[in-house]
């Protein structure tokens, strides 16, 4: 989709740029902003958790993780490429290790997050307070989200039909303009 600028009597079609060219990074620029206001992807949604690794055997992180108000699982892959790069699979392996978190793992995982950003909340009470009546149903599905500047029809073709199949998973372009550095969503 083109954007314009109005200018006085007229639009101005404003060019797309790559996040590359623009020296924006995928960790510390846009994961790092995504971890902060989250709701610019995907509203109600706690973040508990970046470059999440505690696994046995594999050094794979997740970008960022979370959970929304139902109490399920959100596993948020980032690319700041063109294509999204199998970024699909990626995000179904890191769905499916997540996938047996329980409530008491969360709130641990969360509180190692919370250190990190060095914040005084409380894990368990910030967690409860966030799902509030869903806690008894805490991580009964994953849901995944996509966040990419494009995505190749490969990938797009796999979301669409995982998502026939009743996995929650969707693709966000994220693209960046030459207007004062606009990101748009």
């Amino acid at each position: 989709m083109a954007i314009f600028k109005f200018n006085n009597d007229s639009f101005e079609k404003v060019e797309q740029t790559q996040f590359s060219n623009e020296g924006i990074l995928e960790r510390q620029h846009i994961q790092n902003a995504l971890k902060k206001q989250i709701d610019v992807i995907a509203p109600d949604i706690l973040i508990i958790s970046e470059e999440f690794s505690e696994w046995s055997d594999s050094k794979r992180r997740i970008d960022l993780l979370g959970v929304d108000k139902e109490g399920n699982i959100v596993v948020i892959e980032l690319k700041r490429t063109e294509t999204g790069e199998h970024m699909d699979l990626q995000a179904i392996r890191y769905a499916s290790m997540v996938s047996t978190l329980t409530f008491i793992r969360a709130v641990e995982i969360f509180s190692k997050y919370l250190q990190t950003i060095e914040s005084e909340l409380n894990a368990e009470d910030e967690l409860s307070s966030f799902v509030g009546d869903n806690i008894e149903n805490f991580a009964s599905d994953v849901r995944i989200i996509l966040v990419s500047s494009d995505f190749s029809k490969e990938l797009t073709t796999s979301v669409m039909w995982l998502n026939e199949r009743d996995l929650d998973i969707v693709s966000l372009p994220l693209n960046h303009t030459s207007l004062n550095g606009t990101i748009h969503l």
